[in-house]
């Protein structure tokens, strides 16, 4: 397992409310397109990152992490694995507390890399998940 419970309640309840969602599109059948929601839902802002930087559940999006021009405390990966690692590198160098990848989003180095930057990770698992679980 990529992430204790502890490290997943740390993430979900102290790491902070900005959740930079990569890979968020207003494609509605997209799993990110839902999770956004339910992490609004639960006081998050969310912001989109995608190569169109469009606008999703009212949220500016950012073609990339570094196009952000304010903190992201939580960088959600929704890309594929060979995508995956060059943004949670990208998230230690912006300064997120955090990164979290998606259910299916596994990359061990990309992990281990993140974890010795000091940087929280959680990977194959869904906030949309695990937050209602925190009670």
């Amino acid at each position: 397992m990529y992430g204790t419970p502890e490290t997943i309640r740390k993430i979900l309840t102290q790491s902070g409310d900005t959740w930079a969602v990569v890979g968020l599109s207003s494609n509605q059948r997209r799993a990110a397109h839902g999770v956004a929601a339910v992490l609004q839902r639960y006081g998050k802002r969310i912001v989109p990152v995608h190569p169109k930087a469009e606008t999703v559940h009212g949220e500016r999006g950012y073609p990339s992490l570094a196009s952000i021009p304010f903190k992201v405390d939580v960088v959600d990966v929704f890309v594929n694995n060979d995508l995956a690692g060059h943004i949670a590198d990208e998230a230690v160098a912006v300064g997120a507390n955090a990164v979290w990848f998606q259910l299916g989003v596994i990359d061990e180095a990309a992990y281990e890399r993140t974890r010795a930057a000091g940087v929280d990770m959680v990977m194959d698992r869904c906030p949309a998940i695990e937050i209602p679980r925190l009670g």
